[in-house]
């Protein structure tokens, strides 16, 4: 059974829209964890949109599984990890713009900057993905910068308009899942994951863990994050 890591972001979301202490992200990844996720995510954004750097700080000390920080791979984004030791670093692409990441890191690109930050997480003890289009050429650049996981962009699969492009999409995630595990990349998916596609993307056995954030806190809202939670890992499972 893949793993489940729920991104607490939009929990911060709800709360900086009125710059109130409620409701706490941190509460959120507490009942998460109780629930059976088997991590939490964040996204410290240059900006700070939604999760703070007290919220990081905070779920440092109060996240029993696996802490993955998602992160623009920035001198103070690299400064703050090496000070919070999350488990995993996950490198994103930000633009200032966006309503959420709109596309995976151009690793093949931005390789001379991005080894250096790989090997300064790398040497403070800290676990690295990097999220990625299911891109081969990406990949291969993940694997030359020695990066312990990459997380497939599942975006453009999510967002198929047609049952032809989705199925489509959903053949170059496998291809691309297969790819990476035969270079002994650990495989990890997200963005766009709901309680519908999950039932296409559970049959990808190379990905052991999902990343699946805006879905369960909107279904959380509904019905509470115990329940929003076990249903999804109900599916999964």
């Amino acid at each position: 059974m893949p793993r489940l890591a729920i991104n607490v972001d939009h929990v911060a979301t709800v709360r900086q829209a009125r710059l109130a202490a409620e409701p706490d992200p941190v509460a959120a990844a507490v009942f998460a964890e109780l629930a059976g996720a088997h991590g939490i995510v964040v996204h410290l954004r240059e900006d700070r949109r939604h999760i703070q750097d007290r919220d990081v700080a905070v779920l440092r000390k109060t996240v029993k599984t696996k802490l993955n920080l998602e992160m623009a791979a920035t001198r103070e984004m690299v400064e703050i990890a090496q000070k919070i030791k999350p488990d995993v670093a996950t490198l994103v692409p930000e633009k200032r713009q966006e309503l959420t990441t709109e596309g995976g890191l151009d690793v093949a690109v931005f390789e001379n900057t991005l080894k250096g930050v790989v090997e300064t997480l790398h040497g403070s003890g800290i676990a690295v993905s990097l999220f990625i289009d299911p891109d081969a050429k990406q990949i291969k650049a993940a694997r030359k910068l020695e990066a312990d996981y990459i997380e497939l962009h599942t975006g453009t699969f999510a967002e198929a308009k047609s049952f032809a492009d989705r199925q489509e999409q959903f053949e170059r995630l496998i291809t691309a899942a297969r790819l990476a595990k035969k270079l002994e990349i650990g495989v990890h998916a997200g963005h766009g994951v709901d309680y519908l596609n999950i039932l296409w993307l559970k049959n990808v056995t190379e990905i052991e863990e999902f990343s699946i954030g805006h879905s369960i806190i909107a279904r959380a809202v509904l019905v509470g994050m115990d329940r929003a939670v076990r249903e999804m890992l109900q599916l999964i499972g």
